[in-house]
């Protein structure tokens, strides 16, 4: 059984950057598909960044293209997500998934991810 674990998430102005970082453990890390979403009130959860269990292929948002930067150390069971040029409308609660099946490229849709980290707060103000 997976389990995942967010940290990183904060207060940062407009323009500014921060990176979350999701520990995994209970799964053989290295062969699973990793991806963040994140979900502001009132929204429907969203697909942020996917990434291959190799990570050679990833994925984005239109909305976080150019900004953010998914990445992973198969070697430390780590998965980040790197995020600059914040901007207000990136506030929300993120959150880290593993994908339901190995060896898998997962459709962009939360049924496609079988563990969920408790999700880190990141809230930028201008």
């Amino acid at each position: 059984q997976g389990q995942l674990v967010e940290s990183g998430g904060g207060l940062a102005q407009a323009g500014g950057f921060l990176t979350l970082s999701c520990t995994a453990s209970g799964r053989t890390f290295k062969n699973y598909a990793m991806a963040w979403f994140r979900q502001a009130p009132g929204n429907q959860r969203e697909l942020v960044a996917t990434i291959s269990w190799t990570g050679g292929g990833k994925s984005y948002a239109e909305s976080v293209k150019g900004r953010f930067t998914i990445s992973r150390d198969n070697a430390k069971n780590t998965v980040d997500l790197q995020m600059s040029g914040l901007i207000p409308e990136d506030t929300a609660l993120y959150y880290c998934a593993q994908a339901r099946s190995p060896f898998s490229v997962p459709l962009p849709t939360s049924n496609s991810f079988q563990y969920w980290g408790q999700g880190t707060q990141v809230t930028v103000f201008s």
